[in-house]
C-alpha cells in the first residue's frame, strides 16, 4: 500500500518517539477505567474490554453491567467492582452515576443492545461524567451519537467504529478512502476517530496502521480494541495517542497469535492474553 503524505504509518519507532506517559507506582496513577455496557444475552462484551483495559495498564476497573449479568459477571473478572442497572432503561441506580463522577475514563457500548436505553443510559452517565474524563464510544453508543452528536461534551473522547457504524456516523457509505473517512468524522464529532486502521484527529491529522489482518475480524475483536484505547487513556495518554497505540497492540497481538491459531482461528479473549507483552515489545 503507498505511503500517503497526509497520513503517518504507525511503526515501532514512532511509538517509541511517543511514549506512554510513565505508570507511576500505585494502581491510582494508572487511572480508573469505567466500562458501561452488557445486555441480557450479551454480558461478555464488558469482559472483553475491561480485561484487555487491564492489560493494557489501567490501574482500577470498574463495571456496569445489565443487573441479570452482575453476579457472574463480578467472579468471571474478580479484579473489577461490579455493579448492575436495569435493562429495560430508565434511571440509572446512584452507584453507576457515582462511579461516572469519579472515573478517570468511562468507556460506553460494548454489548450494549437497545438504541433507546443507550441513549438515555449516554445521557445521565456523561452528564455525571468530569467534564475533563476521557471517554471511548463503541458499538450502540456510536448508534446513539449518530442521531445527537451533543450527546458528547467531553473532548477527551475516542470513537471506534467499524464500517457498519461509520456509515450511520456520516449519513453515507464511508467509501475507499478511509483515511478521508475518518477525517470527516473526527472533524464532524470533534474527537479522536479510530476506523479500520486509520487513526484521526479534529485537527486533521492521520495516521495509518497496517500490520492489521482478516482474524481480527472476529467477534468480541472490536471491544478487545474499544478496552485497550480505555485502558491507555486511563495511563494518562491523549487519545489520538491512546487509539494509535491500542490500534498497534489490537493487531499485532493478532500476529502473534497466528503461528499457534492460523490467521483466521483465534478469538477475541485470546487477543486479550497478547496485549501486554505486545506492548511490552514497542
Amino acid at each position: 500500500m503507498p505511503n500517503r503524505p497526509d497520513e503517518q504509518v504507525i511503526t515501532p519507532q514512532v511509538l517509541r518517539d511517543w511514549s506512554l506517559p510513565d505508570p507511576g507506582d500505585s494502581k491510582l496513577s494508572r487511572g480508573t477505567v469505567l466500562v458501561i455496557g452488557g445486555s441480557r444475552f450479551n454480558p461478555g462484551a464488558v469482559l472483553l474490554a475491561g480485561e484487555a483495559a487491564l492489560r493494557a495498564g489501567a490501574g482500577r476497573l470498574q463495571l456496569a453491567v445489565a443487573d441479570e449479568a452482575a453476579i457472574s459477571l463480578s467472579i468471571a473478572v474478580p479484579e473489577a467492582k461490579v455493579v448492575g442497572f436495569p435493562s429495560g432503561g430508565g434511571p440509572l441506580p446512584e452507584q453507576v452515576t457515582e462511579l461516572a463522577a469519579e472515573a478517570d475514563v468511562i468507556l460506553i457500548g460494548p454489548g450494549l443492545d437497545d438504541i433507546g436505553q443507550t441513549d438515555a443510559l449516554m445521557r445521565q452517565v456523561l452528564d455525571a461524567a468530569n467534564p475533563d474524563a476521557g471517554v471511548v464510544l463503541d458499538a450502540y453508543a456510536l448508534g446513539a451519537l449518530s442521531k445527537d452528536a451533543g450527546l458528547l461534551p467531553q473532548t477527551r473522547a475516542v470513537l471506534t467504529p467499524n464500517l457498519t457504524e461509520a456509515e450511520h456516523l456520516l449519513g453515507r457509505e464511508p467509501g475507499d478512502d478511509l483515511a478521508a473517512a475518518s477525517r470527516a468524522l473526527a472533524d464532524r464529532y470533534q474527537a479522536v476517530v479510530s476506523l479500520y486502521g486509520r487513526i484521526a484527529h479534529p485537527d486533521g491529522r492521520v495516521w495509518r496502521e497496517e500490520s492489521g489482518d482478516a482474524g481480527l475480524g472476529t467477534s468480541g475483536s472490536g471491544d478487545v480494541r474499544a478496552g485497550i484505547v480505555a485502558g491507555l487513556l486511563g495511563r494518562g495518554a491523549e487519545p489520538a495517542q491512546a487509539a494509535c497505540w491500542a490500534a498497534f497492540a489490537h493487531a499485532v497481538s493478532g500476529q502473534r497469535l497466528t503461528p499457534r491459531r492460523g490467521r483466521t482461528g483465534f478469538l477475541a479473549r485470546e487477543l486479550v492474553d497478547e496485549v501486554a507483552d505486545t506492548l511490552a515489545t514497542v
